[in-house]
C-alpha cells in the first residue's frame, strides 16, 4: 500500500493545460511522464490515477473542474485508505511570489475554491503544496489570471521550482513532510 497520496488540481479541458489554475495537474502528468507512472482514469473515484513504480504514492488528478475537486478527492482517500494527513495537495497560489513553494499542514483556503471544496467533502488536515503563481496586481483580474497561460519569461521559474519539487519526491515518499519543508523552504 503506498505511503501517500499526491494529487494535482486542475481543470479537465485541454484549453487549460499549461494555465496557472492547473499547475498542479500539470505537475502530476509531468512527473507522470519521467517516472513511468501509469496514470489511469477511473470513474469509481472521477479522478486520473496511477501508483509509483517503488508503490509508495499515488499519484492523480480529479476530473473535474478545480472548483469541483472535493467529492473525488474524498472518493480517492476513502478507496484508496488514505486518511488527510497522507494527502498532498498540489495546487497554485496568487499569495505566493511566481515560483516560491510552500509546503503547508493543514490551514483554511485562503480564498481558494478547490481548497474549499476539498475541506467541505474531506476536511482540512491535509498537506498543500502551494505553487507560486503570482497576482495580477488587482483583484478583478484574478479570474483571467490564474485561467490564462504562463508568458515565456515566467516558464523558466516555474520549471525551476518544478525542479525543486522533483528533488523532495523521495521525502514525501517516505512520509518525511518536515524535512521536505526544510529542504524546499531553505533553499
Amino acid at each position: 500500500m503506498p505511503n501517500i497520496c499526491i494529487i494535482g488540481l486542475g481543470n479537465p479541458d485541454t484549453k487549460y493545460n499549461g494555465t496557472r489554475h492547473n499547475i498542479g495537474k500539470d505537475w502530476v502528468k509531468n512527473v507522470a511522464a519521467v517516472s513511468h507512472v501509469n496514470l489511469q482514469s477511473k470513474k469509481k473515484v472521477e479522478s486520473t490515477i496511477g501508483l509509483s513504480e517503488d508503490e509508495k504514492i499515488l499519484w492523480g488528478y480529479p476530473n473535474h473542474y478545480v472548483n469541483e475537486s472535493g467529492n473525488s478527492i474524498k472518493k480517492i482517500l476513502k478507496t484508496n485508505n488514505f486518511s488527510l494527513e497522507q494527502t498532498i495537495i498540489i495546487h497554485d497560489d496568487l499569495d505566493l511570489p511566481l515560483g516560491n513553494l510552500k509546503l503547508k499542514i493543514g490551514g483554511g483556503h485562503g480564498g481558494h475554491n478547490g481548497l474549499k471544496s476539498i475541506i467541505s467533502h474531506a476536511g482540512q488536515s491535509f498537506i498543500r503544496l502551494r505553487v507560486g503563481i503570482g497576482h495580477p496586481g488587482n483583484k478583478v483580474d484574478v479570474t483571467n489570471w490564474v485561467l490564462g497561460k504562463f508568458k515565456p519569461n515566467e516558464k523558466d521559474l516555474i520549471e525551476e521550482s518544478f525542479y525543486k519539487f522533483n528533488h523532495v519526491i523521495e521525502l514525501l515518499s517516505n512520509n518525511d513532510i518536515h524535512k521536505a519543508q526544510l529542504k524546499l523552504h531553505t533553499e
